[in-house]
C-alpha cells in the first residue's frame, strides 16, 4: 500500500459524498489537484513567508527522532520533509490529492513514502505510527472528529498527535482586521499568485467557520489523546495542538 519514495501509491481512497458540515470531499480533492503546481508559492506569498515556520514548529512539537511518522493532508510533503530532517525512522505522507503528492514525489525525497488516501479511512493497520501530524488539513476533512478517531486507531500507545490549524486571533482588536483580510484581500491576492482564486475564497470561508482552539482540543481528548496542549503562533491566527495517545 505504501509507495517507494519517488512515486505516489494511488491507494484506495473511498470518498464520502459529503460530510456532516456539507463539505464535499470530491470537490475539495479536485480543488487541491488544481492548485498543486503553485501551492507552495501561493502559501509563501499569502502568509508573508510564515507558513514554513508554522510547519517547522509542527515538526518540532512531534519529536520525530527515531519514530514512524504519518503526515496527513501532506500536500507536497513540506511537513514530511521536516520530520525526516529531524531523524524520523520512517515518514509516510498521505493526501487525498494525487497531484499534491506528485509535486512532492517529483523532488525525489529518499526518506518519504507518498500515499494517496483518505483521512477518514486510513489505509494502515492499527497501532502503526509513533507520530501523526496534520497541518492546515483537518479543517478540510468532511468529518474532523472521525478523522481524529482514525489517527488514534493507527497510533501506538503514547504516540504524539500534532494538529496545526488556523484559529481566531487571541487579541480581540485584531480579529476584525484579520476577518477583513480573509474576506477581501486574501482572495484578491490569491488571484495574482495562484491558479485558483476560488480555492482561496474557500480557504477564507473555511477558516471563519472553523471552531475555536478549545473545541479542537476537546475533540482530540474524545478521540483518545491525553495532556492536550495548545501553542498559539502569529498572534493566535495559528494554533498548534499536541496530545499523546492513551494506553490501549
Amino acid at each position: 500500500m505504501v509507495a517507494p519514495s519517488g512515486r505516489v501509491d494511488p491507494g484506495r481512497a473511498s470518498l464520502p459524498a459529503a460530510g456532516r458540515d456539507g463539505k464535499d470531499a470530491a470537490l475539495v480533492q479536485a480543488m487541491f489537484d488544481r492548485v498543486a503546481p503553485r501551492y507552495d508559492l501561493a502559501n509563501a506569498a499569502l502568509s508573508l513567508g510564515q507558513d514554513a515556520h508554522w510547519r517547522r514548529v509542527t515538526a518540532i512539537a512531534a519529536r520525530p527522532a527515531g519514530a514512524a511518522c504519518l503526515d496527513v493532508a501532506a500536500g507536497p510533503g513540506n511537513v514530511a520533509v521536516e520530520l525526516a530532517a529531524r531523524g524520523a525512522a520512517r515518514v509516510t505522507a498521505l493526501d487525498l490529492s494525487y497531484n499534491m503528492l506528485a509535486e512532492g514525489a517529483r523532488q525525489g525525497y529518499p526518506d518519504i513514502d507518498f500515499v494517496n488516501g483518505d483521512a477518514l479511512a486510513l489505509p494502515f493497520p492499527d497501532a502503526t505510527f509513533d507520530v501523526v501530524t496534520i497541518s492546515f488539513g483537518l479543517r478540510n476533512v468532511p468529518d474532523p472528529e472521525r478523522a481524529l478517531a482514525e489517527f488514534a486507531r493507527v497510533s501506538r500507545p503514547g504516540a504524539r498527535l500534532v494538529v496545526c490549524e488556523f484559529a481566531a486571533p487571541t487579541w480581540a482588536p485584531f480579529r476584525e482586521v484579520y476577518r477583513r483580510y480573509l474576506v477581501g484581500l486574501l482572495p484578491a491576492a490569491a488571484h495574482v499568485v495562484s491558479s485558483s482564486a476560488t480555492a482561496y475564497r474557500y480557504l477564507a470561508d473555511s477558516i471563519l467557520a472553523w471552531p475555536d482552539r478549545r473545541a479542537v482540543a476537546d475533540w482530540m481528548a474524545t478521540a483518545g489523546y491525553r495532556e492536550v496542549q495548545v501553542k498559539d503562533l502569529a498572534g493566535g491566527i495559528v494554533a498548534v495542538h499536541r496530545g499523546f495517545r492513551t494506553e490501549i
